[in-house]
């Protein structure tokens, strides 16, 4: 994850989320992340954390993520324009994960977009989030109005008991939610749009609802017995396990979706058709193939392998650079992701990575490290 600073290093500037007073009680440790401060662990700390959720259900602060809408008529042809996902064949009340690209096929940030039927509803990263918007309303008509919701909260309840958790609680209709589709309903009696995803590998909700109302929602959930406060350390630990890319890190604007693994996302009618910003680029590493590609790393011995860590062919040429590494706590044993180049990208590849001047052995391998666990009905 993007290293934040400690509390002594946080800038006056730092914003908050309607959970900050929650976190402080439960212990939560704050530090600065894209413009917020945000708990990195609570009192149990991020392995603790990282194993509750794979094992029960943890509830994450997600308020800081950006929550767009766009209306008007025509609003997916034209979005379509700025992405390479197929936004026109979503069906309502269905989402699709997509990417804003440039005209080199780079990636200026990863995004969730929703069919809502009479409006389409974007999330986007938080660190990027004036940049989108900004994006969207120059490269979209006047006709489509872009509207940011920063009156809402956004909470992640993730783990193999969420669907559960809330029929415990009453809400047993959601439990049989299709992944990635989003419901309007009430919970505990407050109004929230509700999606089934997550960033965990595991089945889950991301639940939005008025800012006013995040504080004591939250609180219900977490007066379950198999509910725990997660912060942002195990987040990172848990979507590294999972395959996951974080914007900055795994992808950027250096980096397009096929050199990221990410071909699926992009439907068969967008890979023919073109018409989103770095097409020729996409289309041409389709047909070629990529100069480089993402992959799975597993260090031979017990030291992590980190962020900007190079990485080596067993004959000593550079071949590539680690962008996500720590500790897998439901592995056992180190994990990383990077970029290797195309010839090195075969799982059971031998390669060295330099720490501290010296050459330590890994493997490339597949991804996930941890099967992804997503309801699918």
């Amino acid at each position: 994850m993007a290293q934040p600073s400690t509390d002594s290093e946080a800038g006056t500037d730092s914003k908050r989320t309607p959970l900050f007073d929650l976190h402080r009680e439960f212990g939560g440790k704050m530090v600065p992340f894209a413009g917020y401060e945000m708990p990195v662990q609570y009192s149990e700390g991020i392995l603790k954390e990282h194993q509750h959720t794979r094992a029960n259900a943890g509830l994450f602060d997600v308020s800081h993520m950006g929550q767009v809408e766009l209306l008007g008529e025509g609003a997916a042809v034209h979005l379509e324009a700025l992405v390479p996902g197929d936004i026109c064949g979503l069906a309502e009340n269905a989402t699709r994960y997509t990417q804003f690209t440039n005209d080199g096929g780079g990636i200026l940030d990863d995004l969730m977009v929703t069919n809502a039927g009479d409006r389409l509803l974007l999330v986007v990263n938080a660190a990027c989030r004036a940049a989108d918007i900004q994006h969207l309303r120059d490269g979209l008509p006047d006709s489509i109005e872009v509207h940011e919701l920063p009156d809402r909260a956004l909470l992640a309840l993730q783990g193999p008991k969420a669907a559960n958790i809330l029929s415990d609680l009453g809400e047993a209709a959601l439990s049989s939610m299709p992944f990635m589709s989003v419901a309007e309903c009430e919970i505990f009696g407050v109004a929230c749009r509700v999606w089934r995803s997550g960033y965990t590998g595991e089945d889950g909700y991301e639940i939005s609802c008025a800012a006013a109302a995040a504080d004591g929602l939250a609180r219900t959930l977490l007066a379950h017995a198999d509910v725990g406060p997660i912060g942002l350390g195990a987040r990172d630990s848990l979507r590294l396990e999972a395959g996951l890319c974080l914007y900055g890190h795994d992808i950027d604007t250096t980096t397009t979706p096929i050199e990221a693994g990410l071909l699926w996302s992009i439907g068969k009618r967008r890979r023919e058709e073109g018409g989103f910003p770095g097409a020729d680029v996409v289309q041409k590493q389709i047909a070629d193939g990529p100069p480089r590609r993402r992959v799975g790393l597993r260090p031979a011995g017990r030291a992590p392998i980190r962020e900007q860590t190079k990485i080596f062919d067993v004959d000593g040429a550079e071949i590539g650079v680690v962008t996500s590494g720590g500790f897998g706590p439901s592995v056992g044993s180190p994990v990383a992701m990077g970029y290797v180049e195309t010839r090195c990208a075969k799982t059971g590849t031998q390669v060295e990575a330099e720490v501290r001047g010296k050459r330590l052995e890994a493997e490339v391998c597949k991804l996930p490290f941890v099967q992804q666990n997503y309801y699918r009905g």
